[in-house]
């Protein structure tokens, strides 16, 4: 895994992405190494010649940027992330997610988080205090063996679980996205979400 810390021109950027007005990306490329990922357009605008999920880009200045470009940002709900994951594992290193979220938080903006790492629960403290916060886990199937495959360095399906589950009994507003569909019992997958989310969203 190819790791560089990069000082970035900007952090909260305009998105169409419908039901968000902004999105932070603090990372770029993941190292889940997803089959799948749309996001490995984003070589385009980077110059990398690794494979995507076997590089990371890491955004140094992300919290200095996001504190500046705040101060002139109107309302809106910011959606963290859309071309990365924002608790990839070098975020246990970097935290630029957390001090993101503090910076937020201070400005009490509105978040959707999407994720595929229980590293997220290490912020639970910070997302008690917002006023308006989801918390959503991408999950696409129910067997550990087909995310072996499509998701080969992701989190297991049973840990995402299991951290819905402590979110929800936190009272957080939580989600599943459940995309791209990869090979799946509905049932096993109903059984395994059932009482632990406020919505499901399939693409």
């Amino acid at each position: 895994m190819k790791v560089s810390e990069i000082f970035s021109k900007s952090i909260l950027t305009k998105t169409a992405i419908s039901g968000f007005e902004y999105c932070i990306n603090p990372y770029v490329g993941c190292s889940h190494g997803c089959r799948y990922c749309y996001a490995g357009f984003m070589k385009r605008f980077t110059g990398h010649l690794e494979p995507w999920g076997e590089f990371i880009d890491v955004k140094v200045n992300a919290p200095y940027l996001l504190r500046k470009q705040l101060k002139r940002a109107k309302r809106g709900i910011v959606a963290l992330s859309t071309v990365t994951d924002a608790y990839q594992p070098l975020e246990k290193t970097y935290q630029l997610t957390r001090k993101c979220l503090e910076i937020l938080l201070d400005g009490q903006f509105s978040v959707n988080i999407l994720t595929r790492s229980p590293l997220c629960l290490r912020d639970i403290n910070l997302f008690r205090q917002f006023k308006k916060i989801e918390v959503g886990f991408s999950i696409t199937t129910h067997d550990e063996n087909i995310k072996k495959i499509f998701e080969p360095r992701s989190p297991s399906i049973q840990s995402r679980i299991e951290a819905l589950r402590t979110l929800h009994q936190e009272n957080i507003e939580t989600y599943a996205f459940i995309g791209p569909m990869l090979p799946l019992d509905p049932q096993k997958m109903v059984a395994m979400l059932e009482g632990l989310i406020d919505e499901v969203l399939i693409d």
